[in-house]
């Protein structure tokens, strides 16, 4: 022992959760091109198989720099179903006020995928307060 401090030892990276995580974006990703996209629908199970990867798999991220890449991808399916689900009801009143709002809905989750994958390319954690924000 010579005082010297010793760098923390960070556990070596799980290339296994790192590529789950890219597969759960890219989906993601696909998801939110083709709503924002008119006529280039696919289906909601893409979407439901992502959500349900994340889900599975979030508990083998824990403690690493991909938990908040979990977490960011959750968050942003269920807000982004709640929103839809609050704003149907203008597509029954008036189009174009529905129109608008799942417009923005749309590109707000396009946004977060876009900003999760950016990240994790750069094998970066998304801040704690981007993680728990909405």
């Amino acid at each position: 022992m010579n005082g010297s401090i010793e760098p923390a030892r960070l556990p070596p990276p799980d290339d296994s959760l790192v590529a789950i995580g890219w597969v759960s974006y890219v989906l993601h990703f696909i998801v939110a091109v083709a709503v924002v996209i008119p006529s280039a629908q696919p289906s909601l199970v893409l979407l439901l198989i992502a959500l349900i990867i994340d889900l599975v798999k979030r508990d083998d991220a824990a403690g690493t720099w991909q938990s908040s890449h979990f977490r960011w991808r959750i968050r942003s399916v269920l807000w982004a179903a709640v929103l839809y689900i609050v704003t149907a009801p203008l597509w029954l009143l008036f189009f174009v006020p529905g129109w608008i709002a799942w417009s923005l809905i749309s590109l707000w989750f396009l946004y977060r995928i876009i900003k999760g994958m950016v990240r994790m390319n750069r094998r970066l954690p998304l801040e704690p307060a981007d993680a728990a924000a909405i």
